[in-house]
C-alpha cells in the first residue's frame, strides 16, 4: 500500500512557512531598547489541525476501502481525507486501520504517523493583565518561546516607555498612564535567520 500525508494550508506547515518568513525580512533587526524600528505584531496563532490523505492507499486486488484514522488523542474519524484539530500543542501518533469493503477485513495499524506539535519556533510572552493603574505591576513570562535552530537565544523586553529588560520573565512598573505597545524580542546564535530580531507585542493599558 503507498501512503501520502499532506497538511492543509493555514495549519502547521504554513504557520512554519510564516515563521520563517518573519525570520527574514518583516521582522528585521530590532536592537535592545530601540523605540523607532518596525512595528512588532501580535503573536501568530499556534496552529494546532492536520489534513491527512490516504486516498493513494491503493489495493487493486482487494478493492476500495474505508480509512479509519485513531487520532492519537483519544479521537477516530473515517474516510479517505480528513482534517483534526488538537486541543494541546503535544507530540501524537496517528495509526491508520484500513477496511475492505467487499469483505469487512479490518487490517490495522497499515500506517503510523507522527504529528510533531512541539518542535516548531514560538515567539509569543503572557502578561498577568492587560489593563493597570499607573504605579502597579506587570507581570511578563515566556515559558514556550524557542527557537530551535538557534543557540544562546536572548530574550528582550522593550515596554515602550524607555525601558527596557532582560531575561525570560519581567516584571515592570508604569510611571504614566497610556498605552503601551510593550514588544517582545528574542535573538540567538546560529544561521543568519538566528541573529535578526523575532519579535511580538501586546499592548498594556495604564490607567491614572
Amino acid at each position: 500500500m503507498r501512503f501520502r500525508l499532506e497538511f492543509r494550508p493555514g495549519s502547521l506547515a504554513a504557520t512554519v512557512a510564516l515563521l520563517s518568513l518573519l525570520m527574514g525580512s518583516a521582522a528585521r533587526a530590532q536592537q535592545a531598547g530601540d523605540t523607532t524600528s518596525v512595528s512588532c505584531g501580535p503573536p501568530l496563532p499556534r496552529m494546532l489541525c492536520v489534513d491527512l490523505d490516504g486516498r493513494p492507499s491503493i489495493d487493486e486486488a482487494a478493492g476500495p476501502f474505508t480509512y479509519r484514522w485513531q487520532m492519537g488523542d483519544g479521537t477516530t474519524l473515517t474516510g479517505p481525507t480528513i482534517t483534526h484539530c488538537y486541543k494541546e500543542r503535544k507530540n501524537y501518533v496517528v495509526q491508520l486501520d484500513v477496511i475492505v469493503d467487499k469483505t469487512g477485513e479490518v487490517r490495522t495499524g497499515q500506517k503510523y504517523i507522527p504529528i510533531n506539535l512541539v518542535q516548531q519556533d514560538v515567539v509569543d510572552f503572557t502578561a498577568s493583565t492587560t489593563r493597570v493603574r499607573v504605579g502597579q505591576p506587570v507581570s511578563f513570562a515566556s515559558p514556550e518561546a524557542q527557537l530551535l535552530s538557534c543557540q544562546n537565544v536572548q530574550f528582550v523586553w522593550d515596554f515602550r516607555d524607555g525601558t527596557v529588560q532582560r531575561g525570560r520573565t519581567a516584571e515592570h512598573v508604569f510611571r504614566r498612564p497610556g498605552t503601551y505597545a510593550v514588544r517582545f524580542s528574542m535573538r540567538g546564535y546560529g544561521s543568519e535567520a538566528c541573529i535578526q530580531s523575532h519579535c511580538v507585542s501586546r499592548q498594556i493599558v495604564v490607567e491614572p
